[in-house]
């Protein structure tokens, strides 16, 4: 009866959802779309040029074939174990309040957004698209911090990214075992130490790594200190490129 009834009241539910008002995540302005056309064209249309491997802001260079493949220089000097980084914006405002929004005020209808945005960055990110991943993974948090917060917000993107890229996600592959501080709350010394060893890999999954390229999801990338450790212990493990997949970027200060 409850199968017939739902069957019968569908196809009016459906046309009346489509008239419920939203609102744009950014401004409040009614509309149809989380993210309304005026502050995508004003935040996401017109991303600068990026270091390809950190993706640190760059400053602008007229156009050519190698406009896009450049790195800067703190790359240059210390070399990340990760290979590449796509980003959709710069950890700012007004966007800086999306990532808070999904992190702490549990709005995880903001994760479809974000993996949408990270889809366009990587459409626009020529260098990086010619080399997809094989395989998606996405940054894990401490047992204690995912029983306290509920959910990983990395995880909650990966999981729309994987199905929009149609590669498949892997989220038991990466493990953290311990809880490590907040990483925004320590010095820049105090910040590799604490991260360090904090990765191990699934044993079920190795065969699963060896050779493979992949693509290592996140929310936020500061220092890059987070997502150099787990590319570190991935290649540790076999795997033969890293690309990250981030929603924001913190500009240098």
């Amino acid at each position: 009866m409850r199968s017939s009834l739902s069957r019968h009241f569908r196809p009016l539910l459906a046309p009346l959802s489509a008239l419920l008002p939203t609102s744009c995540a950014l401004c409040g302005h009614s509309g149809a779309n989380i993210l309304c056309e005026g502050c995508h064209t004003q935040f996401f249309s017109r991303p600068p040029r990026r270091c390809r491997q950190c993706a640190i802001a760059l400053p602008p260079l007229p156009a050519s074939p190698q406009a896009g493949d450049a790195l800067c220089g703190h790359c240059l000097k210390t070399s990340p174990a990760f290979d590449a980084t796509i980003v959709a914006a710069d950890y700012a405002a007004p966007i800086d309040q999306l990532v808070l929004a999904l992190k702490f005020g549990h709005r995880l209808a903001l994760a479809p957004l974000f993996a949408r945005l990270l889809r366009d960055a990587l459409l626009q990110a020529e260098t990086a698209a010619a080399e997809l991943p094989t395989l998606l993974v996405a940054v894990p948090l401490g047992p204690q911090r995912l029983a306290q917060r509920g959910f990983n917000q990395a995880l909650e993107i990966a999981r729309p990214l994987s199905r929009l890229l149609g590669i498949g996600l892997d989220p038991h592959l990466a493990l953290r075992p311990r809880d490590t501080r907040a990483q925004t709350m320590l010095q820049p010394q105090q910040r590799q130490q604490n991260i360090r060893n904090a990765f191990t890999v699934n044993g079920a999954a190795l065969e699963r790594i060896a050779g493979r390229h992949i693509g290592v999801i996140d929310d936020v990338i500061t220092t890059g200190g987070t997502l150099g450790e787990l590319a570190a212990t991935l290649k540790r493990f076999g795997a033969a490129r890293i690309t990250n997949f981030v929603f924001a970027r913190t500009p240098p200060h």
